[in-house]
């Protein structure tokens, strides 16, 4: 199966936006996730956990600061990976001035769902794009 990422929906949030290529929910018989994740400068997603899968991260671009299990945090660039397995709680933040793009992956899917709920949550249609906001410096 080809996926092309315009053909996908996008998940945005106020600290950025997700594109899952790979996921149970629209590839039957899927049993993981793969998407893309883009954080933007000095955001980062609220501290959570995934209590039936395993995550991985693949860092594609920039720089951040992972926090796995509530020990100290540390950083990630270009090129690191990060497991966490289910239940670990963990977080994620851009410290850089460029984006922050990982790639994600739920061991088995179906994770992705729960982001849905998230109070900042909206979904952009197949070929849509996120409008970028600049903020007033503080």
């Amino acid at each position: 199966m080809h996926l092309r990422p315009d053909a996908l929906a996008t998940m945005v949030f106020d600290w950025g936006s997700i594109k899952w290529l790979v996921s149970p929910r629209h590839i039957d018989r899927a049993k993981s996730t793969l998407g893309e994740v883009v954080i933007n400068p000095g955001q980062g997603h609220q501290r959570h956990s995934h209590p039936t899968s395993d995550e991985v991260l693949y860092v594609i671009d920039g720089e951040g600061s992972q926090m796995t299990n509530d020990e100290e945090p540390f950083i990630i660039k270009a090129g690191d990976a990060v497991h966490i397995p289910a239940g670990v709680p963990h977080s994620t933040m851009n410290t850089g001035w460029r984006t922050l793009r990982l790639v994600v992956t739920y061991t088995p899917g179906g994770e992705e769902a729960a982001l849905e709920q998230a109070p900042d949550h909206a979904l952009l249609p197949p070929g849509a794009v996120q409008p970028w906001m600049r903020d007033s410096p503080a």
